[in-house]
């Protein structure tokens, strides 16, 4: 029997049309491509400058006309800047950070900034303890990365519950959080739904609501669970 189609919305606008498995589709197309590969010229130093005179410019609301009013730097110019054809003398950078109100070496954090990965082995995550853990609960926090260009931390675990496991806490914080069932089954609560997972089975959802598996129906239990939130809050 194929599976029940379910409808996945992106705010109001999203609408899911089942396919012919009976999988989901998200017909309103999303906002970023999940292939797409930025210049590879990033890393050369007028594409990076260029890229944040756009950002900081676009941020403030204002067009190529305005900031030019503001510098006395032509239109021709400030085009040439921002698609990093030219390379900006420093006086012409000193006029672009008072108009735009940043920092000089604002217009060199692309350029100089490290992207950070953490790569973790088979059976090498770190064992942590979270609020609310109980006996036979084991937290294998899988790669954690602070402060980083988007804003947004990301707290892989690998979770077991073993014939051990004492009763599971109800969890309730701040941000998204994806759960991913690899082992056994499970009654999983959100807010007041109750959603039965098997291996394979996904849940994706909003963790300001109280979550939490509510039966543990087959141990032992593995799920993956991805919490995101913004930086500077508590996860």
């Amino acid at each position: 029997m194929a599976k029940k189609a379910y409808s996945l919305r992106n705010g109001a606008a999203a609408r899911a049309k089942p396919s012919p498995k009976g999988v989901a589709t998200i017909r309103t197309p999303l906002t970023q491509d999940p292939h797409a590969v930025r210049d590879t010229r990033e890393k050369v130093l007028e594409v990076a400058i260029g890229r944040e005179v756009r950002a900081f410019r676009k941020k403030l609301g204002i067009t190529v006309a305005d900031l030019a009013a503001a510098t006395d730097i032509s239109l021709g110019m400030l085009s040439k800047i921002e698609n990093g054809i030219t390379s900006p003398s420093l006086t012409t950078l000193q006029a672009l950070s008072r108009a735009l109100g940043v920092p000089v070496t604002a217009f060199f954090r692309r350029f100089e900034e490290e992207r950070s990965a953490v790569f973790v082995r088979a059976g090498e995550g770190l064992d942590v303890e979270r609020r609310g853990t109980r006996a036979g609960h084991q937290y294998n926090l899988l790669g954690h990365i602070g402060s980083n260009t988007s804003g947004v931390v990301v707290e892989p675990y690998l979770i077991t519950l073993t014939e051990d496991s004492d009763v599971f806490p109800t969890f309730q914080h701040e941000g998204m959080e994806f759960l991913y069932m690899l082992e056994g089954e499970v009654v999983y609560r959100h807010g007041s739904n109750l959603y039965p997972m098997k291996p394979g089975d996904s849940l994706f959802f909003d963790a300001d609501a109280p979550h939490g598996p509510e039966v543990l129906t087959i141990l032992p239990m593995r799920y993956l669970s991805i919490i995101c939130y913004p930086q500077g809050s508590a996860g």
